[in-house]
């Protein structure tokens, strides 16, 4: 496989195309949106003008990487002669299941459809496909071009040849791939999301402050960063959506969102993407200052 697809030119889909691209794949970025193409595009470039800084890649290795990279706004076109197709769109179960019916349609029998899904059932995806053996996750970590692990998820009807070929072209990327089952959650988030969530309770019940608590994770379990300014990170919406899926996939109390995370999405408290969440993010400095409704 050298030519792919990648749906979505977000944090995750321009990550994943910059991936893809530095390591020699032709790579189609598809997004309906022209202006969301050119702020991946020029994330993608930034990106890669840090890597020149840093020495790990050569001007020239730059220039051959954003050379492999193609943007277009219909998706027909984009997917014309790819063997892969990455969706990086919205954690949203309804978004995702009308992408993959339209990539269905508009993509070669051969094609292999891949989700970036970090909680939704692979199973559920590939069922409104006519190919759910060619259907499976490639769930990448963000930031991707940095990150090892890809969380490869088979679905109930994902075949091993499938399997095998996105296991070893994970390993192409230089990346370390995991194989796992399609259960809420996955592995990563199945782990990782009731820790945040429960950080979210211990804050809301008094515990202790935003700061502590993400001081008492570093210090004490060796975490590189704390689980509250980790959720202002990912999203405060995304990991409002991925307890949902936990709570009605898994059908357990513990599982269900602290009401603090789903007053602060209500509220737009998102996090980064928001420019506030547990901590302040709009502040043109790197420093993280406790956001006014959390300080002392």
């Amino acid at each position: 496989m050298k030519n792919i697809a990648v749906i979505g030119a977000g944090t995750m889909g321009n990550g994943i195309a910059h991936t893809f691209a530095q390591f020699g794949y032709k790579v189609s970025l598809i997004d309906i949106a022209q202006a969301s193409l050119d702020r991946g595009i020029a994330t993608i470039t930034k990106n890669l003008d840090r890597q020149v800084a840093k020495e790990k890649i050569s001007e020239a290795d730059k220039n051959a990487t954003l050379a492999n990279i193609t943007t277009y706004t219909d998706t027909k076109e984009g997917v014309a002669g790819v063997d892969l197709v990455v969706e990086a769109a919205t954690e949203n179960i309804d978004l995702k299941l009308k992408i993959f019916r339209n990539l269905d349609e508009v993509t070669e029998d051969h094609v292999i459809l891949a989700t970036n899904t970090s909680s939704i059932s692979i199973t559920k995806i590939a069922a409104v496909t006519s190919r759910p053996d060619k259907v499976i996750g490639m769930h990448f970590m963000n930031p991707v071009p940095i990150m090892k692990l890809i969380e490869i998820i088979r679905g109930y009807s994902t075949s091993d040849e499938v399997t095998n070929l996105i296991m070893e072209t994970s390993k192409k990327l230089n990346k370390v791939p995991v194989e796992v089952n399609d259960y809420p959650g996955f592995v990563a988030n199945r782990i990782l999301m009731p820790m945040i969530n429960e950080a979210i309770i211990t804050l809301n019940e008094g515990v202790a402050g935003v700061e502590e608590i993400d001081t008492v994770m570093k210090l004490g379990m060796a975490h590189p960063m704390g689980p509250l300014q980790l959720a202002d990170f990912i999203g405060l919406d995304v990991c409002l959506a991925i307890m949902n899926v936990l709570y009605e996939g898994l059908g357990n109390p513990k599982y269900a969102p602290c009401p603090l995370l789903v007053n602060m999405v209500t509220a737009g408290k998102l996090g980064i993407k928001s420019k506030e969440g547990f901590y302040s993010w709009g502040h043109g400095t790197k420093e993280l200052i406790v956001a006014d409704n959390f300080k002392k």
